[in-house]
């Protein structure tokens, strides 16, 4: 893995040797490509309960960084002119990384965090631009391999540690897809916490995906938040039973990982741009959230 030089940049300075004109030319082009507006996969939108957090005050948008010669895109944001910041990773859910997950991020700047957003399907296609689910996991999403993703996270942090963020201070959060990659990831050693938002627990191994959560819990090197939803259909409660009895046989920080089963809330219930959006148990999630990466050392 290797950074850009370029990388350690403001995400929309010049390049060494780049005009103003070449420079407003790949802004706009990656901007198109990036963190602005919703999948078609989720449209409409519901617009009453979508949240729309400000930029005001922050360094956002748009960013690239290399891994194995390939120039991973992805969104960042951060307070603006603040170095040695405590560092999010965010993940996406099978929809990539659109509006829902750019908020996010600057959700978490606002309250002082670097949170980046790595479009991890990057090699395999655009997701964003599908309207047919299960045929956006036929062509992309099924074709991701997991050792693909934790590396471009890594890089994600290397990222991090080249334009003002404290990576010992790091954690990382995802939803449903994104959900099982953050207990992935925090079996890597390489964050100090997760919260894992209805991310599935269990599945049939693959040469692409050849372990599951809870085949790793009870190695996991950072203590994981688990928020889930008591009619989530596709993620049976006996599921969340099984993981907790894999957590309780194993390490420190898997002993102390948490459940959180929200009793009337489904699937994506963070997801305040989507139906499935549950305002209560969302706002107590984020609260949960924000209060585990404190505890735990990602502040």
């Amino acid at each position: 893995m290797s950074l850009r030089d370029d990388s350690r940049s403001d995400f929309d300075s010049l390049r060494p040797g780049e005009s103003t004109e070449q420079g407003a030319t790949r802004r706009t082009a990656l901007k198109a490509a990036i963190g602005v507006g919703y999948a078609a996969a989720v449209m409409p939108v519901v617009a009453q309960t979508a949240v729309s957090t400000s930029a005001e005050g922050l360094k956002a948008g748009p960013i690239k960084y290399t891994v194995n010669g390939f120039e991973v895109p992805g969104y960042a944001a951060a307070p603006a002119g603040k170095t040695g910041l405590p560092v999010i990773l965010v993940i996406q859910e099978i929809f990539g990384v659109h509006e829902y997950i750019a908020d996010t991020c600057r959700r978490f700047a606002q309250l002082g965090y670097l949170a980046i957003a790595p479009e991890l399907y990057a090699r395999q296609g655009d997701p964003r631009g599908y309207t047919d689910i299960p045929k956006l996991q036929a062509d992309i999403v099924t074709k991701v391999p997991d050792a693909q993703v934790m590396a471009d996270l890594d890089g994600a942090l290397a990222y991090a540690a080249a334009n003002g963020g404290n990576v010992a201070k790091a954690g990382i959060t995802g939803f449903c897809w994104g959900g099982r990659i953050v207990w992935l990831y925090a079996a890597t050693g390489k964050v100090k916490a997760g919260v894992a938002w209805y991310g599935r627990l269990v599945g049939q191994p693959s040469e692409l995906t050849p372990r599951h959560p809870v085949d790793v819990a009870a190695s996991l090197q950072a203590p994981v938040l688990g928020l889930y939803g008591g009619k989530d259909q596709g993620i049976p409660l006996d599921t969340v039973d099984k993981m907790k009895a894999a957590l309780a046989n194993g390490t420190p920080a898997a002993k102390a990982s948490s459940f959180v089963v929200y009793p009337e809330a489904g699937h994506a219930f963070h997801a305040d741009y989507r139906p499935s959006y549950v305002k209560s148990s969302a706002d107590d999630g984020w609260q949960r959230a924000t209060a585990w990466f404190k505890a735990n050392g990602v502040v």
